[in-house]
């Protein structure tokens, strides 16, 4: 009988992430995706689950400490059932598509960007099942992955660039800023990864499921997605269209 330690995963740009709670002790069974632990942020609480099924034999961590991404939470003895089987932590908290291509759900979100995921925890909070597509691989729209979020992240180092030069009239002068593109680039896309990776979290406590595809109508209560695992059918009750928009080129018109 083989063992796994589980260790906390990326949990965003956080060093040290006070546990809450502990929601298994030694001697219990847990399943994949199975809670495990909940931490709390400055931003929100999360849960962090079980990326295998087994007995826990050990654990590593209690109530109060503080953790960070790689520590290591707990020991799994597996069964000879699950040994083989290795469930990735799931980072949008997406629906098994491989095994379930036909879901049915209250209320369909088509879109994450802000319009999107505010109505999508909106009516989880209201007690409505919900279903999140989103085509991109990080929930969170344009505003998140490539346009708000990421231009401010750079226009603040900008704007520190530009008070550091101004510091000259009171009479503190620094040298020439060195720029390394290649950690700017990495700095903001810890930006981005920070709030993806909440938002991701906020949707998992609310229990909305979340479908990685392109989507389209098939009638007014179906939404068909392709994903890179096959076609799913979505039934639904209601949907909320939060899919943004795209500029449109008018040929008469200059397009800049």
């Amino acid at each position: 009988m083989s063992t796994v330690t589980i260790a906390v995963p990326d949990i965003g740009d956080f060093d040290a992430v006070e546990i809450i709670d502990v929601l298994v002790a030694i001697g219990d069974t847990v399943t994949v995706n199975q809670d495990i632990l909940t931490l709390e942020s400055d931003k929100a609480a999360m849960e962090i689950p079980s990326t295998h099924a087994g007995t826990v034999t050990s654990m590593a961590v209690a109530v109060g400490d503080k953790v960070k991404q790689g520590d290591v939470i707990l020991t799994l003895s597996l069964t000879e059932e699950n040994t083989e089987q290795v469930a990735a932590t799931e980072k949008n908290t997406a629906v098994d598509l491989a095994d379930d291509k036909i879901i049915q759900t209250q209320t369909l979100v088509l879109g994450s960007g802000p319009g999107g995921y505010t109505a999508a925890f909106r009516a989880a909070d209201l007690g409505q099942k919900v279903t999140m597509i989103e085509r991109h691989a990080n929930i969170g729209g344009v505003c998140l992955n490539v346009g708000c979020i990421p231009s401010k992240a750079l226009l603040h180092t900008a704007q520190i660039l530009n008070e550091t030069k101004e510091m000259a009239d009171h009479g503190v002068s620094f040298g020439q800023p060195k720029i390394d593109i290649k950690q700017l680039a990495t700095w903001k896309e810890g930006v981005i990864r920070q709030l993806t990776g909440g938002l991701s979290a906020l949707a998992k406590k609310r229990q909305v499921d979340i479908v990685q595809g392109e989507a389209q109508f098939v009638d007014d209560k179906t939404m068909q997605v392709e994903t890179t695992a096959g076609r799913v059918i979505i039934h639904f009750e209601q949907c909320i269209i939060a899919a943004g928009s795209r500029v449109t080129e008018i040929p008469v018109f200059p397009h800049d």
